[in-house]
């Protein structure tokens, strides 16, 4: 049976919004209203996920929710963290440009390499084992007869060429090349969370 511990990901997912959101912001170059709408939104996803932690129990194991040893469940929810922080935090900064149209793209750039500088760490915390090669070799049941590794798979490869393309974009000069990106960012999202969410799912099964 497929499971996935919802308060696990919330805190992990806000966790990451929190940490990329001063990268994004280090050096002074976004204003202090892109900091309220991130750290809203995580506090959100924070405050929901401890809700949950505690009504479970489950407060003190809430990392532990991906299945096999207990140091690879962690080390998956802090990887996954920065994935789907980095990501998320990219899209909304996107979106920020049209509040502050002559910002430097150098923000959204940091986040961008971030997203793909960790994904080849989320991608390799799920292949270790017991990890989603089992889905393929057959060891692993996803209850759809592999057919959820193959979606894995296909979130995978389309997420890191959803990232190239969205670097590509922050190239050219208009500033239309900024809202080509977030929309790059927008499906970026959502095949980034078919990467940690779909895996995390089927390992915790």
């Amino acid at each position: 049976m497929i499971r996935l511990d919802a308060s696990a990901v919330l805190l992990q997912w806000g966790s990451g919004m929190v940490f990329f959101w001063w990268v994004a912001t280090r050096r002074a170059e976004v204003s202090r209203g892109f900091a309220w709408l991130v750290l809203s939104t995580a506090g959100t996803m924070l405050a929901a996920g401890t809700a949950l932690a505690v009504s479970t129990q489950s407060l003190a194991i809430a990392g532990i929710g991906t299945g096999g040893p207990v140091a690879l469940a962690l080390i998956r929810n802090i990887v996954g963290a920065a994935f789907l922080g980095s990501v998320t935090d990219a899209m909304l900064l996107g979106h920020w440009y049209l509040v502050q149209p002559r910002m430097s793209r150098d923000p959204i750039r940091r986040l961008t390499r971030a997203v793909a500088i960790t994904w080849p760490f989320e991608v390799a915390v799920f292949l270790l084992p017991v990890g989603m090669l089992g889905v393929f070799a057959g060891n692993v049941d996803d209850g759809y007869g592999g057919l959820l590794g193959w979606f894995w798979a296909a979130c995978v490869v389309s997420t890191i060429v959803l990232t190239g393309a969205t670097y590509l974009a922050l190239r050219e000069r208009g500033y239309a090349a900024v809202m080509a990106a977030t929309g790059l960012l927008y499906l970026a999202i959502l095949t980034a969370s078919g990467t940690d969410l779909v895996a995390r799912a089927i390992l915790s099964g």
